[in-house]
């Protein structure tokens, strides 16, 4: 299996920043969801991620995202072997949280 592509909190930050068009999917529970989410992102939840494949591009970078980047992670490595171009925001929403505070 090929290596899953990592994007930091402030790369991300950087690239939204500059207009780049983005496909952001979060995968946390409803109820972590429910204290914030980045900006123009969706929310499929983890285990509803097979269900809803044929709505996903496989032309677009998917960048996905969870609480650590655990989760986002094996979402991302599961994807991947159906020809996904896929991207975890490492250290997920803990490190987005810190980088605006920075």
């Amino acid at each position: 299996m090929n290596e899953i592509p990592q994007i930091t909190a402030g790369q991300l930050r950087q690239r939204l920043e500059s207009g780049e068009d983005l496909v952001l999917i979060d995968v946390r529970e409803d109820d972590e969801v429910a204290f914030g989410m980045i900006p123009g992102a969706q929310h499929i939840p983890m285990g509803e991620i097979p269900q809803h494949t044929d709505e996903l591009s496989k032309e677009a970078e998917l960048i996905f995202i969870c609480r650590s980047g655990a989760r986002s992670q094996r979402v991302c490595e599961y994807l991947q072997q159906f020809g996904f171009k896929t991207s975890n925001l490492s250290g997920g929403m803990i490190d987005w949280n810190e980088s605006a505070d920075a």
